[in-house]
Parts: C-alpha cells; sequence; structure tokens
C-alpha cells in the first residue's frame, strides 16, 4: 500500500506532512523564538518538541543531543546574518570606503550587542567540545563574505585577496574582543576596523 504524505488535522481537515527538511526549518524557527522570548537555557529538545506540537523522538532524531541542537541553531543564525548583509550590499553600489565602513560596522556590531540570540546561544555553547570547530567554520564564512563584499573593489589576485581577508577577519575578531573587553569604544573599534579594509587592499 502506498504511503500517504497527507495527515490529518483538528475537524478531519488533511494536511500535508512536512518532509524532514521542512521539519528541521521549522523546529529551527521555533527553538529561535524559544531563545528569544524565554533565553537560551530553556532550549532543551523536550522544550522544543512541546512548543513544536510534535514527539520528542522526532526532536532527537533532528538533533540528537542538545549540544547539536544549539550548534545547528548558532550555525543558522550565522548564515542568515552574513546573507542578508551580502544582498545588501549587493543591492547598492558603494565606493570601498563606503563598503569598508559597512563591513566595519557590521562586524563590530555584533561582538557588542550581547544582548542577541546569538551570544545568547554561543554562551549556552560555552564548554562543549564541539564549539571550537563550528567557530572556525562560522569565521571561514567570514573570510568568505569579506572575500566576496571586496573583490569588485580589488585588483589582487583571488589567493592573495583571499589571505588578506584571513588577516582582516582577524583583526576584526582582535578588536571584538577589545571592545568586550572595553579597552577601546565601538566607535573607535569600527573606525580601526575600517581603516584596516581600507588599507588591506592596497597593492
Amino acid at each position: 500500500m502506498k504511503s500517504s504524505n497527507l495527515s490529518v488535522a483538528r475537524g478531519g481537515r488533511p494536511t500535508r506532512r512536512l518532509s524532514k527538511a521542512e521539519r528541521r526549518h521549522q523546529l529551527l524557527d521555533t527553538a529561535l523564538t524559544i531563545v528569544r522570548e524565554e533565553g537560551a537555557d530553556r532550549l532543551t529538545l523536550g522544550h522544543l518538541a512541546a512548543r513544536a506540537g510534535i514527539s520528542k523522538p522526532v526532536a532527537y532524531d533532528h538533533f540528537g543531543t542538545r549540544s547539536g541542537l544549539l550548534i545547528e541553531l548558532y550555525r543558522a543564525i550565522d548564515n542568515e546574518r552574513i546573507a542578508a548583509f551580502r544582498d545588501a550590499m549587493a543591492a547598492q553600489e558603494q565606493s570601498l570606503e563606503e563598503t569598508a565602513r559597512a563591513l566595519a560596522d557590521a562586524y563590530i556590531n555584533c561582538a557588542a550587542d550581547t544582548t542577541n540570540e546569538f551570544h545568547a546561544v554561543g554562551a549556552a555553547l560555552a564548554g562543549s567540545e564541539e564549539k571550537a570547530t563550528v567557530f572556525q567554520e562560522l569565521l571561514d564564512q567570514s573570510v568568505e563574505m569579506f572575500i566576496a563584499v571586496l573583490k569588485p573593489h580589488s585588483n589582487l589576485a583571488t589567493a592573495e585577496l583571499e589571505r588578506r581577508c584571513i588577516g582582516l577577519v582577524g583583526a576584526g575578531e582582535a578588536l571584538s574582543a577589545a571592545l568586550v573587553r572595553r579597552t577601546c569604544s565601538e566607535a573607535e573599534a569600527v573606525k580601526a576596523f575600517s581603516s584596516l579594509i581600507e588599507g588591506g587592499l592596497s597593492e
């Protein structure tokens, strides 16, 4: 007998059963809502299942452990931020000075906003063995974003531009850390980083 992808909703009306990818997306959206409304400490697989209206085994099947859920949410938030920034930059023509300022603003402002969900999920992952691996993955994605955004303003060979963007992201991390330690202000960090980005493209 052929299986159906329809399930019966309340009231007897059939509804389409979500695919695994669609269910995963729904669960990550629900997890983000929990973090925003209740805090990262409340994000457990059991609570996620209850909020999403599914059984616990379904949540465990998608993420395995709470750390697995946090890591996937951490990735999803970062991917969404990077995609939104790249789309915004692609939608308008800007000079190198304007592009450098926008990059610096976006990178440093993220470090300054310690109340957002990205920081909350990252803090919940503290001590996790997987966090270092995921953090490196996210740094690599930042390098790719810098390359994509700066390439139209550069005459450097691709390999050289990549090396310089690796250095720029490292500088951004160092300035972000200085900001968190309060050894510089947000405005000072943005100005310094913007100058480094502009200077980093000189031949």
